[in-house]
Order: structure tokens, then C-alpha cells, then sequence
């Protein structure tokens, strides 16, 4: 995988690179990962060129570069003073705070493996993910110490960093902790008697000197846990060259876009333990020296939006959910749009809905991409400069090879659909530890395959059709979920849909729709009136239940799973018009 490098960048059995002939001007077909030797090199490179300028803006603080170098520097240093080995894995379990960069930049700078952990884990998946990792320190914020309490037997973890919603704010920390601790009540009480405190590590790490390691490009940089496309939740291993490469294939993509004598300021509001916001959020601001504005908890619109409403935005990668609550939100008009330069979709479909109204308000186009924590993430990714809905994630990045495949591997014909497989720089070394689930999503030729169906046109472009996992069968003609939710979000009176496969004695398997209401008034008949002349006969819903909301995951990607599983009888549900 990335691992094979060299059969990768081979053109050897790759289809030609139809999408060449229509890349943006000056976006290069090939980038070289040999431009930094790892993640450290590049974090290194990035803190000294831009120390003076501010790096990261949480609470309405700002911390410069400089700031977050000084500080990065004594963690790593505390980290290494307590004798882990080279490549030891380091847990970091927290939201979008200041210390999340901190800490990421001193476990990679001193040697070790960032395991981003999802601070609303249950114990029994916490444990899980540290156990598997072989995690032996971890950085949390002290909101989750208790679920760390009672996953810690579990686990290899013995060094523990407590950190505090405001431990780096200064006096106007001591404020926020008082309220989140003792008015919000969302700490909840926990016991780890041998735990620092994340400034106290700082303070004493300041006393020693960082013992720069030799990193190689084929080193562990990240174990990112992924469901993948089959089984438990497993760790996407990827190295120092994944992570560099990806991030110079975005930044070469998105220059066009990017270029501007303004500062530079990304919204943060993706949870940095997400592969996505790691790339399009923290790995590409920094590379062009720009600010991240750092979002704890994206849900909370209001505060989101007051806390950006201060700077004039430039980016904002986001999943489709959040920029449609965001465009509904009676706020929206407060946002500073007059710098902004590029929109970046990723984790779900964008439908046109979203897309149309994103681009009359703003005037910027959401620009559309495709990739997994498999492959450090994105693959694919629209022009910059598309200005109308395409329904595509856009064309290969470059230097990443794309083929649509059948079961067995053998390439298929443009527009025909089949799995998306891709190789490249950005795709991981493989499964933590797996070496039979890393050999059954790789293909005879080297290709990886994602578990996504989709359709290429004779430009390179790439629609997916949907998850294989997520594809109805309904009398033996396959019904792609992404179509059917796109056609009823554009119906002016849904807010959200979502559609899953559900049991039926006739055909198999028929169509259930779920649908968030924006207006209150829409009624099913109405629904399924327009939906009549839109969908095909065995495509339209054969049940319709409307909500007062969908289950999503932290980063407000739609779980269809869940909805699925509650549909089939196999889950608690919420029921029809129920608050969650």
C-alpha cells in the first residue's frame, strides 16, 4: 500500500490518467513527498518560517506559532523523559483546544505514534482502541478522565496527562474551568492518582532538552481507527510519507484557490482526531502558515458562529450537515465572507440542495472531495474553480491512481459501475497488526480497495454511487441510497433524509426514508407526490417516517447504520417525531 511505494507511483498496469488533460492550470500531475523526510520536518519547517504569526485562535486567544513550538517542545521532551521507547504510541483524547496541537506536534517531534482517540468513546471502546494500539501514555481532557478510569486496566497506558477546557487561557482559563466544572457540571468526577496535569508537564518538561530522533518517511506517524469497509474498528497505520504526501497533494490542489495577499483562516470546526480536519484543517494551514480558529464543539451553531464572526474566514472544510444547519441558522448573515476562498466537503455526499444555496449566499462553491483514514484521507477533490454543482467528488489528486473494478479486480469501462480502488503516497502501510484484513481490501495489482461504488466519466471525474454496505436490493435491482436522499433534500420542505435498506417479504428488500422537516406543514403524501415523477418505481421509498432529528456521528456525518439497525428491530429508537 503505501508501503509499496514503488508500485504505486508505477505506471504499470495503471490506466492512463484520463483526468490529466483537465487538472486546473499550475496544478502539477506529481508532487514529491521526499520535499520534508517526515510529519516532524514539516511541522519544524512550518514553526520556524511562520514563529511570528498566529497559529491558532481558541476562545478568543491566539497563540503564535512560536508559542505552540515553545510549548510542543517541553511536552515532547517530558514525554521522552519518561522512557518510552522509539515508536511508542501516544494517546491523545481531548476536542479542538489549543493543546490538541501542542500535543500533537511534541508526540511526532519526539518520536512516537499519534492514536487519535474520539473523547466520547464508551469505556468498552476506549479500551478497545487503547488495548489494540498498545498505547502507553495518553493526553486527556479531564470531561472524559472518567470514562479513561474505568477503561484503564484494560490498557498498557502508565503515563497520564489531565488537561483543563482552559489550562492554556490564562486567567480567563480559571474562568472557564469555574464553569464548566461547577455550572455546566460537565466534569464529571474521576480517580487517577498518578496523573500530571498538562501545564505541570510543560513546566518540568521545560527543564530538559528534546532529543531530535532520526525519522524515516516509512515510519509510523498516525494510527488512525477506522470501521473501514469491513469488521471492528482497526487502525489505518500511516506513516510520515502518507501524511506529507497528502498534505502537499491538497496544497498543490487547492493553490489556485489558496493564493491571496489576506491572512489565511481556517474554521476548525471538524474534530481534529478526524482524519479529515487532520489534513484539511491542521496539516494544510500550517503549511501555509495560516491560522486554525479552534471549535470544541461544532454542534453548538451559536457559538461557532460568534466565535468566527471576529475574522474574516478564508477556509472551511466541513461535512454537507454542517454547512446546511449553518445556512439555516438565523445567524448565518454575521459571518465575514469578503476573504473567504474555498469550501472543502468531505466525510459524506454534498447534496445540490446544500450546495446551491451555499454558493447564493456566499458566493463561493463548496468544493466537493473523497477519501478515507485509509488513505491520510482525500483522493479526489473538485476544481477550485468550479462554480456549478457537478454531483462528482471531482478527479484524482496528483501523483494517485484511480480505477473502477469488479469483483474480481479487472478494470472497468468508463461509466460503468464498479468499486473505486486507488494507490498512491497517501494510502496507508495497511491494518494495525492485521495482515489478513490489510490483504483483503488490496487488490493483485497493488490497488486499495475502498468498499465505495462508483462510476467514471471520460473526463476522470468520479461519481460515487454509494457504500456497498449501504446498497438496497430491492427485487434484484440495486438502489443507491446517496440518489434517493439528494432528490428528496431538494424538495423545499426537507431539512435533512436519510434512507436505509429494510426487510420485505415481496421484494426482498424495500426503501425506508427518513426526513428532518424544515417545514412543519410537509406531509408524506405531498412527499411522495414529488418524489413520484423523480425516482424510478422500485427507487421510491416504500416508507416514509418523518424526525425531529438524525443520529450522526461527532463529526455530523448521517449513521445510517444506526438508523438501520433500529429499522430492522435490532437497536433502541428514538420513534417517529421524538425529541432525541
Amino acid at each position: 500500500m503505501g508501503g509499496t511505494a514503488k508500485a504505486a507511483e508505477s505506471a504499470e498496469g495503471a490506466m492512463e490518467r484520463i483526468w490529466l488533460k483537465h487538472y486546473p492550470p499550475g496544478v502539477p500531475a506529481e508532487i514529491d513527498p521526499a520535499q520534508f523526510r517526515s510529519v516532524a520536518a514539516l511541522i519544524e519547517d512550518c514553526f520556524q518560517r511562520f514563529a511570528g504569526r498566529a497559529g491558532y485562535s481558541f476562545m478568543g486567544k491566539e497563540f503564535t506559532f512560536a508559542e505552540v513550538d515553545k510549548a510542543s517542545r517541553a511536552l515532547a521532551a517530558w514525554l521522552q523523559s519518561r522512557g518510552l521507547g522509539r515508536g511508542a504510541r501516544v494517546a491523545i483524547m481531548m476536542p479542538n483546544t489549543p493543546q490538541y496541537p501542542v500535543t500533537m506536534a511534541a508526540v511526532l517531534r519526539a518520536g512516537y505514534v499519534v492514536v487519535n482517540v474520539n473523547p466520547l468513546y464508551t469505556p468498552r471502546e476506549l479500551a478497545h482502541q487503547l488495548s489494540d494500539s498498545g498505547a502507553e501514555a495518553i493526553i486527556v481532557l479531564e470531561n472524559f478522565a472518567h470514562v479513561l478510569q474505568e477503561a484503564l486496566t484494560q490498557t498498557k497506558v502508565k503515563h497520564i496527562i489531565v488537561t483543563s477546557l482552559g489550562e492554556m487561557l490564562g486567567l480567563k482559563g480559571a474562568i472557564v474551568n469555574f464553569v464548566v466544572r461547577h455550572v455546566k457540571k460537565l466534569v464529571p468526577h474521576y480517580s487517577l492518582p498518578n496523573a500530571v496535569r498538562f501545564n505541570a508537564a510543560l513546566k518540568e518538561g521545560a527543564n530538559y532538552t528534546l532529543k531530535e530522533p532520526e525519522i524515516a518517511p516509512e515510519d509510523t506517524a498516525f494510527l488512525q481507527y477506522t470501521g473501514g469497509t469491513t469488521g471492528v474498528a482497526k487502525g489505518a497505520t500511516l506513516t510520515h510519507r502518507n501524511v506529507v504526501a497528502n498534505t502537499l497533494q491538497c496544497d498543490a490542489w487547492l493553490q489556485p484557490a489558496l493564493k491571496s495577499d489576506a491572512p489565511f483562516i481556517c474554521v476548525t470546526a471538524l474534530p481534529l482526531y478526524h482524519i479529515f480536519a487532520l489534513t484539511a484543517c491542521f496539516f494544510l494551514t500550517l503549511k501555509n502558515g495560516g491560522m486554525c480558529i479552534l471549535i470544541p464543539n461544532p454542534r453548538d451553531l451559536k457559538s461557532l458562529i460568534h466565535d468566527i464572526s471576529k475574522y474574516k474566514i478564508s477556509c472551511f472544510p466541513a461535512v454537507n450537515t454542517l454547512y446546511n444547519g449553518l445556512l439555516h441558522h438565523p445567524d448565518f448573515d454575521k459571518i465575514d465572507f469578503s476573504q473567504f476562498r474555498a469550501a472543502n466537503a468531505g466525510g459524506m455526499a454534498v447534496t445540490r440542495a446544500v450546495a446551491e444555496l451555499w454558493f447564493k449566499k456566499t458566493g463561493t462553491p463548496i468544493i466537493e472531495g473523497y477519501g478515507l483514514s485509509e488513505t491520510s484521507p482525500v483522493l479526489t477533490c473538485n476544481r477550485a474553480d468550479n462554480t456549478e454543482y457537478t454531483g462528482t467528488i471531482g478527479l484524482p489528486l496528483p501523483s494517485t491512481d484511480l480505477a473502477i473494478k469488479d469483483e474480481a479486480g479487472n478494470d472497468l469501462p468508463l461509466g460503468e459501475a464498479g468499486e473505486i480502488c486507488a494507490r498512491g503516497p497517501q494510502v496507508m502501510a495497511g491494518y494495525w497488526q492485521r495482515p489478513q484484513d490489510t490483504a483483503a481490501v488490496m487488490t493483485k495489482d497493488g490497488y486499495f480497495r475502498t468498499g465505495d461504488i462508483g462510476v467514471m466519466d471520460e473526463k476522470g471525474q468520479v461519481r460515487i454511487v454509494d457504500r456497498k454496505k449501504d446498497m438496497v436490493l430491492v427485487s434484484g435491482f440495486n438502489v443507491y441510497p446517496n440518489e434517493i436522499e439528494d432528490v428528496a433534500s431538494h424538495h423545499p420542505g426537507v431539512l435533512e433524509a436519510a434512507v436505509v435498506g429494510v426487510p420485505d417479504e415481496h421484494t426482498g428488500e424495500a426503501v425506508k426514508l427518513f426526513v428532518v422537516r424544515k417545514d412543519p406543514a410537509l406531509t408524506e403524501a405531498a412527499l411522495r407526490e414529488y418524489l413520484k415523477d423523480k425516482l424510478t418505481g422500485y427507487k421510491r421509498p416504500r416508507h416514509i417516517e418523518f424526525r425531529n432529528d438524525l443520529p450522526k456521528t461527532n463529526v455530523g456525518k448521517i449513521l445510517r447504520r444506526a438508523l438501520r439497525d433500529e429499522a430492522r428491530g435490532k437497536g433502541p429508537g428514538k420513534g417517529p417525531d421524538k425529541p432525541a
